[in-house]
């Protein structure tokens, strides 16, 4: 049998982990790696902590070399841009930093295009007098988004920062900034940091950020970026919860405010876009385009509890790139589905969440009844000296018991993400809440109980919403 050309776009986790795969089954296949940057295989999650100066290089960044990667065999061809997809005749229509074009020809094609920063509609961010880079505004999801980053840091000497947006990465760069001895501001529009997950909980990091200096404006919509005529400041104009406008002067402004899935090459292709305009893919990550793959942050994610949504997740994107890399060499390996589990570490806190919240569970359309019941176990015997609550917030269907998510807060030295973890795997299971008590976990007194954390939760979760039926199934009334 002939060996298969397989193509890849993009070179990031999607793109690189279907070529991986590819190459492991299939030693014998032509696999090329169509990267736009300089920097395959470079991890953007850990752009913040390069940063902060934590990461001391950015080469540090790569999983793998680009000498690693060609070492499997595979072909990787940067700084290339992809152009277009002639779908019947099976190539990849490619161009150069010079301009010249070339075609690629494939048996199949995998796009992992990723995701984009979503540019929101600011005064300032747009139009021909935009402000970028040179002028200290940034957005933050590329390597080459670092490096404007790292170099407005050694050309301009910031003493001050706004970071516009709350979520995961707008807190790692709060903090980042911080660390780096910078004054931060942090600004979002929802009415508190950390909208992934509980305002109870998120006010938990909210005065955590505080509490490390950071000035945390919540509630806020912000309209204008502006340079000072009279010199480099930044002003920042933002309206509150109060209707009322203020500015904000800084050194540095970086925009962080989500991505949107990179879709444009594929969508001018034909293929079928779906949810959150991501790329329509089955569970084999099969587009509506013959012998085209779509994995990662351009593609639609299949969750466990949900079905069809889009979810842009690293461990995800590496999930659904190795299935691809397998399927396009005639594999019939389909994607699990993700639950949605996510970390971070902001300061000395770790917030954690999996699967539902209540309002999703709810609005999901599946008959759930869902309740969520909060309780703040002691991360491990409070005799042991150490010993720190965790806020957990335990999500389940009162009809059924059945686990729908968890979310989780705790100091960093309190294991809260393999702790979630537990509850990932208890959800992928579809275990019930009540069978939370039986899995038979590790414990010694200066790491834990005998009754985890996560079972106490679990526990306080039935004994709220479950106890008149156990009790009618053991007879007493």
């Amino acid at each position: 049998m002939a060996s298969k050309r397989i193509v890849a776009i993009g070179g990031s986790d999607a793109g690189i982990s279907a070529a991986l795969r590819a190459r492991e089954l299939d030693p014998d296949s032509e696999v090329t790696v169509v990267v736009a940057d300089a920097y395959p295989n470079f991890s953007i999650c850990g752009i913040p902590y390069y940063v902060s100066g934590e990461v001391g290089h950015w080469s540090d960044l790569a999983h793998r070399t680009l000498a690693d990667l060609k070492a499997t065999g595979m072909q990787v061809r940067t700084d290339t841009l992809a152009t277009g997809i002639d779908v019947t005749g099976k190539r990849l229509v490619v161009r150069d930093t010079e301009g010249r074009a070339e075609e690629l020809p494939y048996d199949a094609l995998i796009v992992g295009t990723g995701a984009v920063s979503v540019r929101p509609p600011i005064e300032g961010l747009s139009g021909p007098d935009a402000l970028g880079p040179q002028d200290g505004v940034h957005l933050v999801h590329s390597m080459g988004d670092t490096f404007g980053i790292m170099q407005s840091l050694a050309a301009r000497s910031p003493k001050s920062a706004v970071v516009i947006g709350a979520g995961y990465i707008g807190l790692e760069m709060a903090e980042a900034l911080t660390t780096r001895g910078l004054q931060v501001t942090q600004i979002e529009a929802l009415p508190e940091v950390l909208p992934t997950a509980d305002p109870e909980l998120g006010a938990v990091v909210h005065d955590e950020l505080t509490a490390n200096g950071v000035e945390v404006i919540t509630g806020t919509q912000v309209s204008a970026i502006t340079r000072d005529p009279a010199g480099d400041i930044l002003q920042v104009r933002a309206t509150g919860p109060d209707g009322r406008t203020f500015t904000r002067g800084a050194d540095l402004v970086l925009v962080v405010v989500g991505v949107r899935p990179d879709t444009a090459l594929a969508s001018a292709a034909g293929a079928l876009l779906g949810v959150k305009g991501a790329i329509d893919v089955d569970e084999y990550m099969r587009t509506s385009l013959p012998d085209v793959y779509a994995a990662g942050d351009c593609a639609v994610t299949h969750h466990r509890l949900l079905g069809k949504t889009w979810l842009p997740l690293g461990t995800t994107a590496h999930k659904q790139g190795r299935i691809a890399g397998e399927n396009a060499l005639g594999g019939t390996r389909w994607f699990a589905g993700s639950l949605g589990t996510q970390v971070v570490k902001v300061f000395d806190l770790v917030a954690a969440r999996t699967g539902l919240r209540d309002h999703e569970a709810g609005a999901a359309g599946r008959g759930w009844t869902p309740a969520t019941t909060a309780s703040r176990p002691d991360d491990h015997k409070a005799y042991y000296p150490g010993a720190t609550p965790i806020s957990i917030r335990v999500t389940g269907d009162t009809s059924s018991g059945i686990l729908l998510g968890a979310q989780l807060v705790g100091r960093r030295g309190a294991e809260i993400s393999k702790r979630v973890d537990t509850y990932a795997t208890a959800l992928f299971h579809g275990m019930p809440v009540d069978s939370l008590s039986e899995l038979d976990l590790s414990y010694t007194p200066p790491l834990g109980s005998p009754w985890d954390a996560v079972q106490v939760a679990a526990q306080a979760w039935m004994s709220e919403h479950h106890l008149d039926v156990q009790r009618r199934m053991l007879g007493v009334f």
